[in-house]
């Protein structure tokens, strides 16, 4: 298989965090929350990608591209990008383009999620059906072998059943070569064969029909049973499974723990011992999804970052 790119840290012992902001806030008021992750030292830092999500339907909800070029300009070190784009409402050809300006933008800091996307206002708003689960599928998978494409080549033709590239043109590439890290979110088979090809992490939030978030030794079980698909997917494709960074986000549907230090290290510790290499929180918010007292988060994330150094 071609060979993959990597981010700043190869997969290695211990785990790293990172931190997921939502595109809820003019930019005056988020800017403080990217500069305070990457103190705080965070390995990267997330947006959503929708065209808007759930409670935010009538309310103020940014952009992906531009959130994150301004991100790319207040910070310096800390790594950014989506969770997760998808097919939904994006073609890879104009993504590409999207993505080649945030890596130069960013000095080579993105890491771009990608998913399958899913039922809702982002599959329905462009006026189209939604899609059977094997269309959605079956666009996902060319989704991301045309966007790997067109990024690798800065002139690339492609005829796909859905997606289609006529000298496609992403001159002058990305600054990370051969091109950006894909975090490829996956759980059912063809994902995960996805996700075993082009990934250089894979992604889960735990299993999403849970009826309320689970705790973290309900959540590892789940977790340590799709790291095993994983790894039967990556030797189906001929990768070491070690190769891969498994990236769990807390919060969707596994409790992010943050009640205490003691509770979050806890939590880390159990997805740790089930090979995560990865794990997100969400920057804290006033209120619900994801409410939280700010105080609370950083001493429970710090009791796991350890203290931030003086530089």
């Amino acid at each position: 298989m071609r060979g993959l790119p990597c981010d700043d840290d190869a997969v290695a012992t211990g785990v790293r965090l990172s931190v997921v902001i939502l595109p809820d806030r003019p930019w005056r008021e988020a800017a403080p929350a990217w500069r305070a992750a990457e103190e705080m030292g965070f390995g990267q830092a997330w947006t959503y990608d929708h065209l808007t999500w759930r409670s935010f339907r009538d309310h103020a909800w940014f952009a992906m591209v531009p959130t994150l070029t301004a991100a790319a300009a207040v910070t310096s070190t800390i790594r950014l990008g989506p969770l997760v784009a998808s097919p939904n409402f994006r073609h890879p050809v104009p993504f590409a383009k999207e993505l080649v300006t945030l890596d130069d933008v960013s000095g080579g800091r993105l890491t771009v999620g990608i998913g399958a996307g899913g039922v809702g206002w982002d599959s329905t708003m462009l006026g189209e059906e939604q899609w059977s689960p094997a269309e959605r599928a079956g666009r996902f998978e060319e989704f991301v072998e045309l966007t790997d494409l067109l990024l690798r080549d800065p002139a690339a033709s492609y005829e796909g059943r859905w997606y289609s590239a006529n000298e496609g043109r992403t001159y002058p590439g990305c600054v990370q070569r051969p091109r950006v890290p894909f975090a490829v979110a996956a759980t059912g088979p063809r994902g995960m064969r996805l996700a075993a090809r082009y990934g250089e992490t894979w992604v889960t939030t735990g299993d999403r029909s849970a009826p309320e978030p689970l705790d973290a030794p309900a959540g590892a079980s789940i977790v340590a049973r799709q790291i095993g698909a994983l790894e039967e997917a990556c030797v189906a494709e001929g990768r070491d499974p070690s190769s891969i960074r498994r990236l769990v986000v807390l919060g969707p549907s596994l409790r992010q723990g943050l009640d205490s230090p003691a509770a979050f290290v806890d939590t880390v510790r159990s997805y740790e011992e089930v090979g995560v290499t990865d794990v997100a929180v969400h920057w804290p918010r006033d209120d619900e999804p994801y409410q939280a007292d700010r105080a609370t988060f950083e001493a429970a994330v710090t009791a796991e970052l350890g203290p931030r150094s003086s530089a």
